[in-house]
């Protein structure tokens, strides 16, 4: 699925993966499950210098700060949509936080969370693609 911006160009907004409203995407598909920051995200920070990453075997609950994002234009947490034990790091992004820019869905992970039992609270891509449509 796309989604056009204001400047008429298409943000990709994969229809396997869930989001949350602070622009984190989740791939349940795979175990443990795969986060990072949406394409919509990627592009407003504009170019990411660094990636604070978490320590692996940390604890999260949904809405902590998981992250933090230090772009050319600011400072900003990655708001865990989900809870569990984070098992993986990307390290690549925080040697080179220009592959989140590059390729968000892919080479951009951030980490991988083995998830709690519970539920999380996550968008579809449609709802997603409405969401940062009403955003712009």
């Amino acid at each position: 699925m796309a989604e056009e911006n204001e400047q008429g160009t298409h943000l990709d907004v994969p229809d396997f993966l869930q989001y949350s409203h602070d622009h984190v995407w989740v791939d349940e598909s795979v175990t443990p499950a795969v986060l990072g920051i949406t394409e919509f995200a990627a592009n407003k920070m504009g170019d990411i210098v660094f990636v604070d990453l978490p320590e692996v075997g940390m604890r999260v609950e949904a809405g902590d700060e998981l992250v933090q994002i230090e772009s050319a234009k600011a400072v900003e947490p990655m708001i865990s949509p989900v809870a569990g034990v984070v098992r993986y790091v990307n390290s690549e992004t925080e040697d080179d936080g220009a592959v989140i820019n590059d390729d968000p869905y892919g080479e951009g992970w951030i980490v991988k969370i083995e998830l709690d039992d519970d539920e999380p609270d996550l968008l579809s891509a449609g709802e997603y693609a409405k969401f940062i449509a009403q955003q712009q």
